[in-house]
């Protein structure tokens, strides 16, 4: 496999350890005997996950610090070798999983798989043009009465056809209807010859947006506009960028997204999109919505949208149990948690406590061994955890032993919420769960919005951070940020995930 231009001044970073420059990005492939991935060199070494030893001698990178380094290098939302088939077509592609009986046909998804055909056959003949990078100083702010009409002006201000932009496509329906399963297919039979792409979930992506504009502005400064440059990498890693379970809940990713998505667009990035909601009910009466109008729009006039009704729940299909969840928290649960540690624990890695370091933070993990980690319930979601943690935790262990889950209810959003986005980050690494639970697992999660014993009322401390915005309690009563509407949507991916993920299949499939 060859490098691109400027291939002996790379080959010398690399020898020397630092890939610090590259002219044009190169998508290379690292083969081991347990993956196939793709990854992008960039022409900064801030976005490598790890240090290139050296090149063996067909032009692969070896890696000085084994599995292990090489596992911190590879993102995770890049594809798995089972799923490459780039000599089909989406429709080629749908077929056989039928005949072979690993997915059911279905009329609703073949109508979707026509469309995904269509921007296959554009997607193998557009060429895209290269990707220009912003000039640092622009990005900087102006000094002078003048400063404001003058940022930017000489990057922000061209003009760029979309003509020859391929249109991508926005899936969105019920939980469980196919929408990620359809993305990933089409994702699998695009060659990486003819594109570079990624496929990542939008909580990995936001996390992954706002570390990089992070270090850009603490390079820069803090009033350096990182927008601009943060796009301009994006689009030269990946071409097709495809995103599972898209959602808006946070006002600032709100803000950002609305120039990122522009600005990505105009670089000639194609979106293909899963999604709950329609393009007009994205941030739903969220805070400052008015502002985010543009990216919806900006959505309905770059992709095709299209409601993948289909009224099946594939994931809740029944298949044989594996018994991974046990329910009541009686005398067996402890049992029940401790021969599944035993039954993913590495035998030479006797149980231990570990820690991880995570932007300059320490995350414990109680018990641990090879790649499996068990938490009680309390020490996985009842302290302040983000998203950025499961994450790493997902990159980390293979499989999780959680015990003592209670009932989950609305009343409990943020216990809810963590619990939610730590199956999320499991579920898009294809890990494992056991669970020990005060209920059956279809009952884990409780929408209890109508229940009496749920506050009526905002507490004062809520009462005064809102009051700084400028907004009212009366106004605030139709926000879905307080009315449970979005844990709504998630509790039921929630549930319709934990199903798929107690099954025979899963737990047996290949790590």
């Amino acid at each position: 496999m060859k490098f691109c231009t400027g291939s002996e001044y790379l080959v010398r970073c690399i020898q020397r350890g630092v890939v610090s420059r590259c002219v044009l990005p190169t998508a290379r492939v690292i083969r081991t005997h347990w993956t196939v991935r793709t990854y992008h060199l960039v022409s900064d070494s801030r976005h490598l996950r790890g240090r290139i030893r050296s090149c063996s001698s067909n032009g692969d990178p070896v890696f000085g610090g084994g599995k292990s380094t090489l596992n911190r290098f590879l993102s995770t939302d890049v594809a798995l070798t089972k799923k490459q088939v780039v000599d089909r077509t989406p429709l080629e592609q749908y077929e056989y999983l039928v005949s072979i009986g690993q997915i059911r046909d279905d009329s609703f998804q073949r109508g979707i798989v026509s469309s995904l055909v269509s921007l296959h056959k554009a997607v193998k003949n557009y060429h895209p043009t290269p990707i220009e990078y912003p000039n640092i100083d622009d990005l900087k702010p102006k000094r002078g009465i003048l400063s404001f009409w003058s940022r930017n002006k000489s990057y922000l201000q061209r003009k760029v056809s979309l003509d020859n932009i391929p249109k991508g496509i926005y899936l969105y329906g019920d939980v469980g209807c196919g929408k990620t399963m359809l993305m990933d297919m089409f994702y699998s039979t695009i060659p990486t010859t003819v594109l570079s792409k990624r496929r990542i979930h939008f909580h990995a992506f936001m996390q992954d947006v706002h570390k990089r504009a992070h270090a850009l502005k603490v390079q820069h400064g803090s009033d350096f506009d990182s927008i601009p440059m943060l796009a301009a990498a994006l689009a030269d890693e990946a071409r097709v960028l495809c995103f599972d379970e898209f959602q808006v809940v946070d006002v600032a990713d709100a803000m950002l997204l609305r120039r990122l998505f522009e600005a990505l667009i105009h670089h000639g990035v194609i979106f293909v999109i899963t999604s709950n909601r329609a393009p007009d009910d994205l941030y739903k009466n969220g805070i400052q919505r008015q502002s985010f109008i543009p990216c919806i729009e900006l959505i309905k006039e770059r992709l095709h949208v299209i409601c993948l009704d289909s009224p099946t729940d594939y994931r809740r299909i029944e298949r044989p149990l594996k018994n991974v969840y046990h329910s009541p928290l009686d005398a067996r649960a402890k049992e029940h948690a401790e021969t599944w540690f035993n039954y993913f624990a590495n035998p030479r890695d006797p149980p231990h406590a570990a820690t991880h370091s995570i932007w300059g933070r320490e995350l414990q993990v109680p018990k641990a061994s090879g790649k499996v980690a068990q938490f009680t319930f309390d020490q996985l979601c009842g302290q302040p955890m983000s998203a950025a943690d499961y994450l790493e935790l997902a990159r980390n262990y293979h499989a999780f032993v959680i015990t003592g889950i209670p009932i989950l209810t609305l009343s409990n959003k943020d216990k809810a919420r963590r619990f939610i986005t730590f199956l999320d980050a499991v579920y898009e690494s294809h890990g494992k769960l056991v669970a020990t639970s005060a209920v059956p697992f279809s009952e884990i999660l409780s929408d209890d919005r109508h229940s009496s014993d749920r506050p009526k009322e905002m507490d004062q401390n809520m009462l005064d951070m809102v009051g700084e915005m400028g907004l009212t309690n009366e106004s605030l009563k139709s926000l879905n940020l307080f009315t449970g509407d979005e844990e709504v949507f998630a509790f039921s991916r929630a549930l319709s995930r934990l199903q798929q993920m107690s099954s025979a299949q899963w737990v047996d499939a290949a790590e």
